[in-house]
């Protein structure tokens, strides 16, 4: 019988599109601090990181209940590679060599803890 909870490309293609949704967080975050506080696009933009926030609780738990959780809890490191990405693509922010050396780093963890 073969274990309904083993990794395969659908698991790992949802992780990355769960941690792809989590990072947009930043986005809406972001754009709210760019508001006048206590705007309606503040508070706009705020509600949008809320929402994403219980759309990623919601789809975490339903991940969670074909994966184990040291499974799924390491490809977490891909939020940060998604919101470094975001930054420099919508906010002109800089990937500096460290950023890449982290990002890296988190990749090669990854495919090992993967591969094992």
């Amino acid at each position: 019988m073969p274990n309904d909870r083993a990794l395969n490309i659908k698991h790992i293609a949802a992780l990355v599109a769960i941690n792809m949704l989590y990072a947009c967080v930043g986005i809406c975050t972001k754009m709210a601090a760019l508001q006048t506080p206590a705007s309606w696009p503040y508070f706009l933009w705020f509600g949008g990181a809320v929402a994403i926030i219980g759309l990623y609780a919601i789809l975490w738990q339903q991940v969670l209940r074909r994966i184990d959780l040291s499974t799924a809890y390491m490809f977490k490191g891909t939020t940060l590679i998604f919101t470094m990405l975001i930054a420099a693509l919508l906010f002109g922010e800089a990937i500096t060599i460290p950023n890449i050396i982290g990002s890296v780093i988190i990749i090669t963890g990854i495919t090992l803890l993967a591969r094992s």
